[in-house]
């Protein structure tokens, strides 16, 4: 277990940090450089993997479900003749 101890992430820098993943698109580059920089924070960085786990489940829930109801659909659909 790693003893050393991070600075504290400041209130300002935490605002700034939830306006700035609120932008879209800016929002997935900074969550990958945030992420896996070295300079960052570890308590930011951790944050921004967690979100990118997150967003990778969704993503995939995504997909299984929409497709799943897109087959079910159309095998709903009448036949061409």
């Amino acid at each position: 277990m790693d003893n050393r101890s991070a600075p504290v992430i400041s209130l300002g820098e935490w605002i700034i940090t939830l306006i700035v993943l609120a932008i879209p698109l800016v929002n997935i580059i900074m969550l990958f450089v945030w992420g896996f920089s070295s300079g960052t924070n570890p308590n930011k960085g951790n944050l921004c993997k967690a979100v990118l786990i997150f967003y990778l489940i969704g993503i995939v829930c995504f997909f299984l479900f929409g497709g799943l109801a897109f087959f079910s659909a159309m095998r709903g659909m009448p036949q061409p003749t």
